[in-house]
């Protein structure tokens, strides 16, 4: 197949603004590229593809970054800035599409999933976050009506936050394993990873830490200022580690000396790349049972999954963190996760797609 693949229009490629979806795309590429299939990436200016996925051809487009959805009103008006860089990566998109069999959609906004609707190649969509937006998901279930196989799905639990969705596809995730080192370290520090920002909870990992008298090393960007001095001010100086947005070579050889990941996000994760990540590195997690993480971790077996929101739920599963065998968590992630995993169900999906638009 040759593919268009759309990035997301909240940052560039290498930025960390697009959270998940940046590792996402060039764990894709990757698979595809191995398997074959000609790509071709239509991404905001600045954007890098990782060393294994510099074989598809990037097409830079400049313009007015989008809002993310995840910090606006579920019930926001759809805005469009004036030089968008999304309306001018799609335009990219099709002028490319041409000579292409179907465009993959990575943008979680209202404009690409409207011009499925209106043009002849096929677009596929892989939902990257749960009901955000009133608009969106309308929109969804419009074109769903008419389309029902262009959607796809990280999780099922993702899946269920659009009750029109009768039979959803979950494609899961995957992850380039050449790029996570495994390391039996049982008594290293605790870690968090994420943006930074409300709605992925890290007060509740310094908490424990704090109550543990614990070093917690926290990795991503930070999004809310306001909010990182919140957290740091409710802690004993010097529990948190602030270790910055760091690439996935970087990330994994500190991130893999953790004797565990805390996860607690107050909203459903789609997936929980963070959490796989961990896994790939031997480290075990014990994440909130909500969204994709509670369709993730085995519990009892590569981790825990902690009472949503209740701290001290965190701090029991966590004496029992070294029980896990950090062996069991690699093999997961090899099992269910791996990038050509994760292209194969991919492909299928898009085969299918393209069948039906030729008939």
């Amino acid at each position: 197949m040759h593919i268009v693949l759309i990035s997301t229009p909240i940052g560039f490629l290498g930025s960390g603004k697009g959270g998940g979806v940046e590792l996402t795309l060039g764990s894709l590429v990757t698979g595809l590229l191995e398997k074959g299939h000609t790509v071709d990436v239509v991404a905001p200016k600045n954007s890098k593809l990782i060393q294994t996925s510099n074989k598809a051809k990037i097409h830079y487009v400049e313009g007015t970054e989008q809002k993310s959805w995840q910090h606006q009103d579920y019930y926001s008006l759809v805005t469009i800035p004036d030089n968008s860089l999304l309306s001018g990566m799609i335009e990219k998109a099709i002028a490319i599409s041409k000579k292409a069999d179907i465009i993959l959609n990575f943008s979680y906004d209202w404009l690409p999933i409207w011009m499925t609707l209106n043009i002849n190649i096929p677009i596929a969509h892989i939902i990257s976050m749960g009901s955000e937006s009133s608009v969106i998901s309308n929109l969804i279930s419009k074109v769903y009506s008419k389309y029902p196989n262009n959607f796809a799905f990280h999780s099922k639990i993702q899946a269920e936050d659009y009750p029109f969705i009768d039979d959803p596809i979950v494609i899961g995730n995957g992850f380039i394993l050449d790029n996570y080192v495994f390391q039996d370290c049982k008594n290293g520090p605790l870690g968090w990873v994420g943006r930074v920002a409300p709605e992925k909870g890290l007060e509740d990992a310094a908490y424990v830490a704090n109550a543990l008298g614990e070093k917690l090393k926290v990795w991503g960007i930070i999004q809310d200022q306001s909010y990182a001095l919140k957290i740091e001010k409710s802690c004993s100086a010097e529990i948190l580690e602030w270790k910055g947005f760091l690439k996935t070579e970087e990330l994994q050889k500190e991130l893999g000396t953790c004797r565990a990941l805390l996860n607690t996000p107050k909203w459903n994760e789609a997936y929980g790349n963070v959490v796989v990540e961990a896994l790939a590195c031997g480290v075990p997690v014990i994440a909130y049972k909500r969204g994709g993480p509670s369709e993730i971790i085995d519990h009892g077996r590569t981790g825990y999954l902690a009472i949503p929101d209740d701290k001290e739920s965190l701090l029991r599963y966590l004496k029992s963190i070294n029980k896990i065998d950090r062996k069991l968590c690699r093999e997961w992630v090899e099992n269910n996760a791996s990038s050509n995993i994760f292209a194969s169900k991919v492909v299928k999906w898009l085969s299918m797609i393209i069948r039906e638009n030729k008939s």
